[in-house]
């Protein structure tokens, strides 16, 4: 397998629902390929200035949306890093092809049993503040999953241990680097 010197390392964006852990997950992946790691979400809080919850509440998730935007666009380095994406994030329009002209994309999934376990009845979910958020990830769920398959090459964490997520990343993400050169 070809080595990926330190100067050619393109960034990998991990997409997904929320509770697929992206975060978890990256953290470890960066460290095991010798990447920094970061976080859109809180990137744009720290940029913001605010939480997530804050930015819904006080200017709407059209806004957030935009900054997720200029995230992508302009708002960390070009290589060596990995970015665990909002869950929302993959779903702008022409957000797909800027995430795919900016790095590997890896779609991370769970069943949504698995998803409601890790997320109801957490208050940093905004998009589950409502009466039935059980429903609502099956609604979310159903709506954005295509999307992100379609955006990312996916990778299930249902029932496996981070390391083996990480070495079954790993492993696309070498592929996927010798395939393009």
């Amino acid at each position: 397998m070809k080595q990926i010197s330190k100067r050619d390392r393109p960034n990998i964006y991990l997409i997904g629902f929320m509770g697929v852990g992206k975060s978890a997950v990256g953290r470890a992946l960066a460290k095991a390929l010798g990447m920094r790691f970061i976080d859109s979400d809180q990137c744009i809080e720290k940029q913001a200035g605010k939480s997530i919850k804050r930015i819904f509440d006080e200017d709407g998730e059209p806004a957030f949306r935009a900054m997720e935007k200029e995230f992508i666009a302009d708002g960390h380095p070009q290589q060596g890093i990995v970015v665990a994406c909002g869950g929302g994030l993959p779903l702008q329009e022409g957000m797909s092809g800027l995430l795919t002209a900016r790095g590997v994309v890896i779609c991370l999934f769970a069943q949504p049993e698995t998803i409601i376990r890790r997320t109801v009845g957490n208050p940093k979910r905004p998009l589950l503040n409502v009466e039935d958020p059980e429903q609502r990830v099956r609604q979310l769920m159903q709506e954005r999953e295509p999307i992100y398959l379609n955006t990312g090459i996916g990778i299930s964490t249902e029932s496996r241990t981070i390391p083996e997520v990480v070495k079954n990343i790993m492993r696309v993400y070498h592929r996927e680097c010798r395939d393009s050169n």
